[in-house]
């Protein structure tokens, strides 16, 4: 089974995706996925440009690739990936047993606060409204949503509580 964690830039991604891989332990492992990013892309939004459709096609693809071969070794991920548009979300559910989508929703001015306060990332605060404009919501019951402002505790727990209840 995977763990998508996704929304746009700020949301806590890779914050949550941290603690809930520690909290579930054994089989679960975390994975970055702005590692994959070629250098094209750093490159470009670096510059503060925004990505399009064929600049992610490649960086999907390498996830969807790495998601297989966790699989194949029996490795459960939790993904950090923001998975903007329903067309990214199917491309990396494809082929990979369950994929369980959690969407991190925030307003723009906390979100936006968080970005000016994060240092060492190539994605820029300015570039977040290009990312809210890409955004296409998880339609309901396809994820769960949960808002951003809420403590990566309080949002773990959240998550757990989620997947209990369903008997994962």
């Amino acid at each position: 089974m995977n763990i998508v964690i996704m929304g746009v830039a700020g949301c806590g991604k890779t914050t949550v995706g941290q603690q809930l891989a520690v909290r579930l332990g054994g089989p679960w492992r975390f994975v970055e996925g702005d590692d994959f990013h070629p250098a094209a892309n750093i490159a470009k939004m670096t510059r503060g440009e925004p990505l399009t459709d064929a600049d992610r096609a490649p960086w999907l693809e390498a996830l969807r690739a790495h998601l297989a071969a966790c699989g194949k070794r029996g490795e459960s991920v939790i993904l950090a990936c923001s998975a903007l548009k329903e067309v990214y979300r199917r491309r990396l559910a494809a082929g990979r047993g369950t994929t369980r989508f959690v969407y991190l929703r925030g307003n723009f001015a906390t979100l936006q606060a968080r970005l000016r306060r994060r240092r060492g990332h190539y994605m820029k605060a300015a570039m977040l409204r290009s990312q809210i404009e890409t955004l296409e919501e998880p339609a309901p019951g396809t994820a769960l949503a949960i808002d951003a402002a809420l403590p990566p505790r309080a949002i773990v727990d959240h998550i757990v509580s989620a997947w209990k209840l369903l008997g994962h």
